[in-house]
């Protein structure tokens, strides 16, 4: 009777610890099918405004605004993540008698350039971002932020081609099943001081990062979700 209790307890501790496995087999590994969104990528357009603050420009934001648009491509890594690129082409101009800044020699300095820029860009989602799963806490909304990295080119007075990096803020919303809906603003930082075309008229001692002119976009965009992340046929 002894033999048979202590087989009955080691198949009950075993029946546990089988359950145990099983239960925490389903906690790591079933809800991963739904840490990330619906569909893999979204692809669309964008149209918004350019300005640009450098030695002409120090310090004043949205000074002579000019259009810019184009297309971006978005994959959602998951409801936090994702990776786009971007392909933009925008107007950039200044002159110096519409702000405080006095340049080293006795002339005002005016100039209009438009740009390429095609680059790639990491996204954080501050909010689980979904129009599914709501029952894990997703939200049709979130904020985001941004950096990454690009090239510029641009013409007009003297040609650039020139490495830049994005920082930036944006808000995304789904306005329905595939379809988004967002405004961001960026900062573009270039490694170069000649995109007004005066390369340090200050002869300030310079760096990679240091005296380098910036350009910024204000784009609102629309895009459309497709590469399902479920098959139709199975349910996976």
């Amino acid at each position: 009777m002894m033999y048979n209790s202590n087989s009955d307890l080691d198949m009950s501790n075993c029946e546990k610890t089988i359950y145990f496995f099983i239960l925490l087999f389903n906690g790591l590994i079933l809800p991963s099918k739904a840490v990330a969104q619906e569909f893999k990528y979204e692809i669309g357009g964008t149209m918004g405004t350019s300005f640009y603050m450098g030695d002409v420009n120090k310090t004043r934001l949205y000074l002579h605004p000019g259009i810019s648009g184009g297309a971006l491509f978005r994959y959602n890594i998951n409801f936090n993540w994702a990776i786009k690129a971007n392909l933009f082409a925008g107007q950039v101009s200044g002159d110096s008698e519409d702000t405080d800044n006095i340049l080293p020699f006795d002339q005002n300095m005016v100039f209009s350039k438009s740009f390429t820029e095609l680059g790639a860009q990491v996204e954080f989602n501050f909010l689980p971002y979904s129009d599914k799963y709501s029952y894990i806490g997703t939200k049709s909304y979130s904020p985001y932020v941004f950096l990454g990295t690009g090239i510029t080119y641009s013409s007009g007075e003297g040609n650039l081609l020139n490495i830049n990096m994005p920082l930036g803020i944006g808000f995304k919303y789904k306005v329905r099943n595939r379809i988004n809906v967002g405004v961001e603003f960026s900062m573009r930082k270039l490694f170069s001081d000649s995109f007004d075309s005066l390369d340090n008229p200050y002869n300030i001692k310079s760096s990679m990062l240091k005296n380098k002119d910036w350009y910024s976009l204000t784009m609102i965009f629309l895009t459309w979700e497709f590469g399902s992340r479920t098959d139709p046929c199975h349910g996976m």
